[in-house]
């Protein structure tokens, strides 16, 4: 790969989470402290992303993948997605907000597939090439929560200032539509092919959950993101309302610990395997919000930073290692489509879940004075995770081989877990 490819890849990555991290931390506190709305509506904002997340595989697999390139597309979403985040700054109220953000992550979540496709399709050792590229992504989302707490946009009294989030994004998202139309070609792979609906989906790979192991992995991986939709939602809201400066940089500091226990995980993999890992990351979602529940902005402040550290435990333990068991459980012929089965299930299904939970549980510890219950809130996300934590590990067999699954070759069954 030349250094052009590499340094045009690279800022692809940047821009892309630094649009996606610009406005999405502060979406609750936006719309709580400049439209008034119900924690019900800030979870119908959340719910978005997993609207988007189930359209996104028929963009990609039915009109990407087919018939234009995947750079051309991406040019194209991130204008539009651009233009939609200037309309959504402008709405005076949440019934105008919400339809300009809802078909903006319609169109945003796909390009998470697709700028992944024209970076693999220009390497030749992904596995060396990917990981330095991918990582300017985290770092973008990181620069962005360090320019809206350094501009002072999330400064406790001046939530008005946090409509310029959505500014921002929407400038960065044009720059990266018109500078995806200078990427490397990457035409369709399945030009002229003809692709169903469950290709699209993954559904070829429901055969994987006649594993048992596997279909108890796969409840818990739907259930656990139940509570990650808490997190999405209404941290920066509780971070702020417990008096923290710069809650958007600090709430970055999650993104750090995501990007070093990633580069620790095949360290971790190999000398504790699938079960044992998973394990620690359901475990760090219960204690994250045990911190938070107990935790405040004065003499428990550790415990709201450890909250926020725990992510990357949280995150890379339980969604990485799932994507590797599910990656070494499907065999070659399955791989693409199980990796979709379980995002659809995950972003699609379970967050959506969650973010309607977890507005419903906002509105009924919200006092009439305007008072918060945060420690009864966070709990319950803590109090699903144990339980989700205590069934995995009664019903997860730990053992060496996997039975073969119709279509799993025995060879590519047979993983130490």
């Amino acid at each position: 790969m030349t250094f052009t490819n590499r340094f045009k890849l690279s800022a692809m990555m940047f821009l892309e989470f630094f649009i996606w991290g610009g406005w999405f931390v502060n979406l609750g506190t936006y719309l709580i402290k400049n439209f008034k709305s119900s924690g019900s509506e800030v979870g119908a904002a959340y719910l978005t992303q997993s609207i988007g997340a189930i359209v996104a595989p028929f963009i990609i697999g039915l009109i990407a993948d087919r018939f234009f390139s995947a750079q051309k597309i991406l040019g194209v979403l991130h204008l539009l997605g651009g233009l939609l985040l200037w309309r959504a700054s402008t709405s005076e109220g949440f019934t105008a907000f919400y339809p300009n953000i809802l078909i903006y992550m319609i169109l945003y979540m796909p390009t998470l597939a697709l700028v992944n496709s024209v970076a693999f399709r220009q390497m030749d050792n992904p596995q060396k090439q990917f990981p330095p590229i991918r990582v300017l992504g985290t770092l973008g989302w990181i620069f962005a929560g360090f320019l809206v707490s350094w501009l002072s946009w999330d400064k406790l009294g001046s939530e008005a200032a946090l409509v310029n989030t959505f500014k921002m994004s929407g400038t960065a998202s044009l720059i990266l539509g018109l500078f995806s139309f200078t990427l490397p070609a990457t035409p369709p792979v399945k030009k002229g092919q003809q692709v169903s609906v469950g290709d699209v989906l993954g559904l070829d790979a429901i055969g994987l959950l006649k594993n048992k192991s596997y279909l108890f992995f796969f409840i818990a991986s739907v259930a656990i993101c139940i509570p990650l939709a808490f997190y999405y939602g209404f941290a920066n809201v509780f971070l702020q309302d417990a008096g923290v400066k710069g809650s958007t940089i600090t709430q970055s500091l999650g993104q750090v610990s995501e990007t070093v226990f990633m580069i620790c995980i095949p360290f971790f993999f190999v000398r504790l395997g699938v079960k044992k890992m998973l394990a620690i990351g359901m475990s760090a979602w219960v204690l994250r919000y045990v911190l938070f529940a107990y935790g405040n902005g004065d003499t428990n402040y550790w415990m709201l930073l450890g909250g926020i550290v725990l992510h990357g435990i949280c995150y890379d333990f339980f969604f990485v290692t799932g994507q590797i068991y599910t990656d070494n459980l499907a065999g070659e012929k399955f791989k693409s489509s199980a990796q979709g089965f379980i995002t659809l299930a995950t972003y699609g299904v379970g967050m959506l879940i969650g973010s309607i939970l977890s507005g419903k549980i906002y509105d009924s510890n919200v006092g009439s004075d305007g008072s918060i219950q945060w420690q009864s809130i966070w709990l319950v996300p803590a109090g699903i995770a144990a339980v989700v934590l205590v069934l995995f590990l009664l019903l997860f067999r730990d053992k060496k081989h996997v039975e073969t699954q119709p279509g799993v070759d025995a060879e590519d069954a047979e993983i130490v877990l």
